[in-house]
């Protein structure tokens, strides 16, 4: 059924078909991005605060080095810092966090561009059925059904399929979307507890 659709989708069908295959590229590199930068925060943070009060800052650093997401990254910019006092480590954790939202970011774009092009492909291929429909009139010199209906199934399919394409793919973005948003969260959160911890143990050194 859905082959018999395309087909008679006309030519309008392939850049949509197309269109659809760019995004879910996309899907897949977004989904395997965020799940690998996922882990648990929380966890994370006590093994971190552990380490920094037992082994110090190198062997903290060593455990960022070997866990990924976007905390541990900012933890180990902040940490390579701390020599250098608080402040610079609020400065290192606030750089490397921007380019950690960034790389969340990053591709995202592009299932912006398939949501927009997507329907928009589907309406030039409603336009075209369109005047082949009233080609096919002005040529029988009629308007009975049977003249325009292979024009306007032409045009109808064409918009349904672009409106379909552009749906799939804004789920799947709004999904990255609310996941990128928990994961900025995360690191804000986090980021705020590892300074107040610095503070806490330059404050028991004095």
């Amino acid at each position: 059924m859905l082959v018999e659709y395309f087909v008679n989708g006309g030519p309008f069908m392939w850049p949509i078909l197309l269109s659809l295959a760019f995004g879910l590229a996309f899907v897949g590199e977004r989904f395997y991005a965020l799940i690998m930068s996922s882990i648990n925060a929380q966890k994370f943070f006590d093994d971190v605060n552990s380490t920094l009060d037992s082994k110090g800052v190198k062997e903290t650093l060593e455990l960022c080095e070997k866990t990924n997401g976007p905390v541990a990254e900012i933890f180990h910019a902040g940490l390579s810092r701390v020599h250098r006092g608080i402040s610079e480590v609020e400065k290192a954790i606030q750089n490397a966090g921007s380019l950690e939202v960034s790389f969340l970011e990053k591709n995202m774009i592009w299932l912006n561009a398939v949501i927009t092009i997507a329907p928009m492909l589907g309406f030039t291929g409603t336009v075209a059925g369109m005047v082949n429909a009233f080609d096919a009139i002005a040529a029988a010199d009629d308007i009975s059904p049977a003249v325009v209906a292979g024009g306007i199934s032409q045009a109808l399919l064409t918009t349904a399929f672009g409106l379909i394409v552009a749906m799939i793919i804004q789920i799947f973005q709004n999904i990255f979307v609310s996941r990128i948003d928990k994961l900025v969260l995360e690191m804000e959160e986090q980021s705020i507890q590892l300074v107040d911890h610095l503070y806490e143990m330059e404050t028991n050194k004095k």
